[in-house]
């Protein structure tokens, strides 16, 4: 088995575990005996489970915000509350099809285990997605001012001033705070939706997405166009 097979080999083992068994029941040696090697063989690549949960965490951050990036139509869609609603339903994509994994970096805090730095720039391209939008539509002029805007000085951090490519000018200066409350809003709807919290009390799970997301898009002044889909069946 070649150098690059079998740290492949191992992940897929512990994302199958992680799956089955939860985060919290991952040892080198249970992912080693399903990979059909030694946890000798492993080490080399992953020197404990510390080592194996920051690869998958990497992996997971780098999988769901590329698939935010490559939905992302850019400049050619000339409605940012589009743009928005193509990278936000391509996370949900992401996170219904890979629940473990989403259950890895949303879920509980797996105990006895810190994320190091390595995982701070994977983790920060899903709300890069989210403010590529957000820049483009205040570039564009598409944002409806605040009507109730921070009362006081700013509460992000210099990163995310960074991450965001500068500070806004009034009357949008709060928008860093409004994009954060969009972006939590945003995991909080995809951890009960993942996690069947809304199976209850929501007949339509993908519309009631949509809505969501436009509902909690009001808070940054951006329209989310949304469409129909009962009414456009029933006309059909």
């Amino acid at each position: 088995m070649s150098s690059e097979d079998l740290p492949r080999l191992v992940k897929d083992t512990a994302r199958r575990q992680l799956a089955e068994a939860g985060a919290t029941g991952l040892t080198l040696q249970t992912v080693a005996v399903g990979s059909g090697v030694t946890v000798a063989e492993v080490q080399p690549f992953f020197g404990d489970r510390d080592d194996l949960l920051t690869a998958l965490i990497i992996d997971a951050y780098n999988a769901s915000g590329e698939a935010m990036e490559q939905a992302d139509p850019g400049e050619r869609e000339t409605d940012p509350g589009a743009r928005l609603l193509a990278v936000t339903r391509a996370l949900r994509e992401w996170s219904l099809a890979n629940p473990a994994e989403f259950a890895l970096l949303y879920g509980s805090p797996v105990p006895g285990y810190a994320a190091p730095e390595t995982t701070v720039g994977p983790a920060s391209r899903t709300p890069a997605a989210l403010a590529a939008v957000l820049r483009s539509a205040l570039a564009t002029g598409s944002l409806t001012p605040p009507s109730r805007p921070l009362p006081g000085p700013t509460l992000v951090t210099a990163e995310a001033v960074a991450l965001f490519g500068g500070q806004p000018e009034a009357p949008y200066g709060d928008l860093l705070e409004r994009g954060i409350v969009l972006w939590s809003n945003l995991i909080g709807l995809l951890v009960f939706q993942v996690f069947s919290r809304t199976h209850d009390s929501v007949a339509d799970q993908s519309a009631f997405f949509d809505y969501a997301v436009a509902v909690a898009a009001e808070a940054v002044g951006l329209a989310v166009p949304l469409e129909d889909s009962r009414r456009e069946a029933v006309n059909a």
